[in-house]
């Protein structure tokens, strides 16, 4: 891994299982559907939000996971900073959300760009927390949520970019529940069935290897895909972009990653229901 922002670019990306910042290309998608809670902050000029009840255009934009969407920005290049919704309560994020499309909309989309120039210009090491991301970019460390640890231990293997296929049977077991009481609980605790989860959790493996040269078709299969026509489809429907288009304009993206423990911690706490 570089250490720093490639020469001649300022596109750069943090991910971890549970926080993403993207400073890149946005290309020209097609509807798209991600899974976390999604700003987007233009760098100069306006964006242009598309949903369901309208169009919204201003310096920011805010989604909630699941939603489908479209986005136009003035700007080829856009930042876009994804929360995965399993960590965070329900009430925090909802507060986050208030603070976005209020008063303090503004600073905050300010906050977010200028701290974004300071990584540019500075550039980083790979390993940072969920606790340092938040205070960077929101001024303040969301709280974490408490979720059963039967479930934290079945995200944590969604979570593993480079483990086996997941099933619902296999985790149903691990916990020693049956498969219809485990899918119950899965929605109960992230709001989400664990099919869409679990297609939305691939999809997002495809972040960590955008700017490698890499065999489309071998890595559909090592995260999780049982072809390459599935692939393909699900990250188009995630991301609004084929495959190829995505790794066409990440080839000069630094990719700076998450703390190991986070990772092996699986994004979650487990704890009880928050």
């Amino acid at each position: 891994m570089d250490d720093g922002v490639r020469p001649g670019t300022g596109h750069l990306m943090l991910i971890s299982p549970e926080r993403v910042f993207y400073a890149g290309l946005l290309g020209r998608p097609r509807q798209r559907t991600c899974g976390g809670f999604s700003i987007y902050v233009a760098l100069h000029g306006d964006l242009s939000l598309t949903q369901a009840h309208g169009v919204t255009r201003g310096e920011m934009a805010v989604i909630s996971p699941y939603v489908p969407h479209s986005l136009v920005s003035d700007y080829p290049t856009i930042i876009h900073v994804m929360i995965e919704p399993e960590t965070v309560p329900v009430a925090a994020l909802a507060a986050l959300e208030e603070r976005l499309c209020g008063l303090a909309g503004a600073a905050m989309a300010a906050r977010i760009r200028g701290a974004y120039e300071a990584l540019r210009i500075a550039g980083r090491r790979d390993g940072f927390t969920t606790s340092e991301f938040d205070t960077i970019f929101f001024g303040e460390h969301l709280d974490a949520r408490r979720t059963d640890p039967r479930i934290a231990r079945a995200i944590g293997q969604l979570n593993n970019v480079t483990g086996a296929a997941v099933t619902a049977a296999d985790c149903a077991a691990a916990a020693h529940l049956s498969q219809s009481r485990f899918l119950h609980l899965f929605k109960e605790q992230t709001g989400v069935s664990f099919r869409a989860f679990r297609a939305w959790k691939r999809a997002r493996h495809l972040l960590h290897f955008v700017n490698e040269d890499i065999n489309l078709a071998h890595l559909a299969q090592d995260i999780g895909y049982p072809d390459s026509t599935h692939f393909s489809h699900s990250i188009r429907r995630f991301y609004g972009l084929k495959p190829r288009a995505i790794f066409l304009g990440s080839r000069d993206l630094a990719i700076y990653r998450g703390d190991a423990s986070i990772a092996a911690e699986a994004g979650l706490r487990p704890g009880r229901p928050g």
